[in-house]
């Protein structure tokens, strides 16, 4: 006797060698024997062998029609046996007919809902139409992933990923028909899903595609994208009834600059000076629960790149409070009555009306005014005395925060991009013509905006502390620098606080300290609350709590556009090495494998560079440049040839600590055939003008979080 049985899910057939009752010893085909319960077994039969009737009833189950075994059917539950019967026309189906039924009703689960074992009921119609359905619509699903990925391997563009084209770059959905495809076809052609898009024609610039990885998850469209909804000017509030400062005040800045946040004044005394600093008041214009307040929360910052920027506020409004010159201004101003050695016998800070006589330029200014003018002899030239003035002062700032004024001899960079013209050798497709400019820093004219914006911040920070006002301060302490809501010591400034303030315009951190400062000096509850512990501070708690958020999301979105930005200045700086058709360059060896190359802020790792003992730290290398791949942001380059082993006045190499802040940055990612390129700036935190800096110049200056 041979017997059908289903075992773990699948049909098998035996013959029977011994009967226990509740279980039969049965002996397969191939000679295993096996024990099977009876609850298992669904056919008894004694021919064909028990070899010779699964393959055969597999290929008679394959000739039977599902559609009419379904609409023969009865409603009601069945069995195997009794449909083979009907189906075949005999009142006992042989073991062939029989089975081939049974396999035919457990291939097809849509149609036959499974009761129990060899027992079955008939999908009901609306059911088995929706499975139908789904089926369908999964067939035509697959073959357009197909027909998509057949036109990709070809070079052709579908015409359903147009609209998708930014979420395939950047976020694919893998349930998504065209990730399915995408995939496919890298799979299929060996290439990355950046570049085989690009050589379907979807990327037609590699700007604009770094660019848009940002864009994607900063400023995605369905947020308005990097535009502002329209700004209704009239609900700004008037501050024409504002007190007119006596002074007249002026700005130092670069050409592009027009988020101007700060000015100076200098005003001759009996026995002194009044020094004025300025800075850009939108926190009397707004407040931070208005439209424009919740829009400069959102955006927590100005986004720079090179040659380019999405400033944290509309233009409209910028306008409406830059220190631009000509007009009179709204603004918070700090002065400090200054004997004729430079002592400050006392400070005020007020809120009112400055008239701005001029925009200074950097460019205009570092010829005329420089170390070398300032040893020599000045020339002729506007507001030259109040520059002198304002210098001697910060040295005396400087030392008093026990700074020695020497300087270093690290570099900044400043990228100017003329986006008029091209180059052909980064290709037809690249606007932008990119320009990076060497400048040295710690000029005279650093020094001067950096130490009384310094001066600022610190002041303004203590009024805060000693006010009992909450506030967002930068402090410093065993080396690393955080924000914090305690005002405690900025170790490597030498100040005892320091609180951002003076950039109102491009920072919310600023402005947020403003509208505590201008509350402060209104003698207004302050929109943040008081600390914990002071006079009211119960019925602060829910304002606190907005402070921490926005310290928080102020820290994350600031270190995450720092971040882009030296993406961007990688991705320029390998521009420049196209447009200048640059083969080799030289480079200092910085430690162990890394090196800085010598005309740019490109920092390259190199494992084929000879060890420090060949190679020592500031030795001169020639490296090769074999070649540039715009759309990762990489480079494949390697070491050619020693040219010094002199490691004399080694730029950007302050200290040992400096190295491995580099190092780090850099990582492990890069080698001599795919060298990421990065630029690390480390420094000091002070103030300087943002518009055109580099984030090694920014980051120096207290304008990127990593820095100091």
């Amino acid at each position: 006797m041979n017997i059908l049985f289903e075992e773990d899910g699948t049909f098998r057939a035996g013959t029977m060698l011994a009967d226990n009752n509740t279980s039969l010893q049965v002996e397969l085909p191939g000679g295993k024997r096996s024990k099977v319960k009876l609850a298992n077994i669904l056919l008894r039969f004694s021919a064909p062998a028990a070899g010779e009737v699964l393959h055969p009833a597999q290929a008679l189950a394959n000739e039977i029609d599902i559609d009419f075994l379904w609409e023969v059917c009865g409603e009601e539950e069945f069995g195997f046996e009794e449909l083979a019967a009907e189906y075949h026309g005999e009142k006992k189906p042989n073991a062939l007919q029989s089975t081939s039924v049974l396999l035919r009703l457990h291939s097809a689960p849509m149609y036959f809902h499974r009761k129990g074992r060899g027992r079955y009921r008939k999908a009901p119609q609306e059911i088995l139409h929706a499975a139908l359905a789904g089926l369908e619509k999964k067939r035509i699903a697959l073959e357009a992933v197909e027909r998509m990925a057949d036109a990709l391997v070809g070079g052709t563009l579908p015409a359903e990923f147009t609209p998708l084209l930014s979420q395939l770059l950047y976020a694919p959905d893998r349930n998504k028909s065209e990730t399915k495809a995408l995939e496919s076809a890298c799979a299929r052609s060996g290439k990355s899903p950046v570049r085989l898009l690009a050589d379907c024609g979807a990327i037609t610039s590699t700007h604009d595609y770094q660019l848009g990885r940002f864009l994607f998850e900063y400023f995605p469209e369905s947020k308005g994208g990097t535009g502002f909804a329209e700004i209704d000017l009239s609900t700004l509030a008037s501050l024409d009834d504002l007190p007119l400062a006596e002074a007249k005040a002026f700005s130092i800045d670069d050409a592009a600059t027009t988020e101007i946040d700060d000015a100076f004044s200098v005003m001759r005394r009996d026995s002194g000076w009044r020094i004025g600093i300025h800075i850009a008041a939108p926190g009397l214009g707004f407040t931070p629960d208005s439209a424009l307040g919740q829009i400069a929360r959102t955006r927590l910052s100005t986004v720079y790149m090179p040659g380019r920027k999405i400033t944290m506020l509309p233009e409209q409004v910028i306008d409406r409070y830059t220190l631009l010159a000509g007009r009179c201004v709204p603004a918070v101003s700090l002065y400090l009555e200054i004997a004729d050695d430079y002592r400050v016998l006392s400070h005020q800070s007020v809120i009112e009306r400055v008239s701005i006589a001029a925009n200074l330029r950097h460019h205009d200014l570092e010829p005329v005014f420089n170390d070398e003018t300032l040893s020599t002899g000045l020339s002729e030239f506007a507001y030259k005395n109040e520059l002198k003035l304002l210098w001697e002062f910060a040295q005396v700032l400087q030392a008093g925060r026990g700074e020695t004024g020497q300087g270093s001899n690290r570099k900044d960079y400043n990228f100017e991009v003329d986006w008029q013209n091209r180059s052909d050798a980064v290709g037809s497709n690249e606007a932008g013509v990119i320009q990076i400019v060497e400048r040295q820093r710690g000029s005279p004219l650093d020094t001067l905006v950096a130490e009384l914006m310094i001066f600022a911040n610190a002041t303004w920070g203590a009024a805060l502390r000693d006010a009992g006002v909450s506030g967002l301060y930068r402090v410093q302490s065993a080396g690393k620098v955080r924000m914090s809501t305690v005002a405690t010591a900025h170790e490597g400034l030498g100040v005892d606080c320091y609180a951002w303030t003076s950039s109102p315009l491009r920072r919310y951190c600023d402005l947020l300290n403003q509208w505590q400062l201008i509350a402060l000096l209104s003698e207004q509850p302050p929109p943040f609350g008081h600390k914990s512990g002071q006079k009211g501070a119960a019925k602060t708690s829910e304002a606190n709590v907005m402070l921490l958020a926005a310290m928080r999301d102020f820290d994350l979105t600031y270190a995450a556009y720092a971040e882009f930005q030296r993406g961007m200045e990688r991705y320029w700086c390998l521009r420049w090495l196209l447009q200048t058709s640059r083969t080799t360059v030289t480079a200092r060896v910085l430690k162990d494998e890394l090196v800085r190359v010598d005309e740019i802020p490109l920092v390259l790792r190199m494992p084929s560079l000879p060890s420090l003992a060949v190679a020592p730290r500031g030795a001169h290398v020639q490296i090769s440049i074999d070649g540039i791949d715009l759309l990762e942001a990489q480079i494949r380059a390697r070491f050619v040839e020693l040219l010094s082993t002199q490691a004399d006045a080694v730029d950007d190499l302050a200290d040992d600590e400096t190295v491995d802040e580099i190092a780090d940055e850099v990582g492990d990612e890069v080698s001599d055939e795919t060298a990421n390129v990065d630029q690390i700036g480390v420094a000091q935190e002070n103030e300087l003008p943002a518009e055109t800096r580099s984030v090694t110049a920014l980051e120096a200056e207290g304008d990127a979080p990593l820095a100091e």
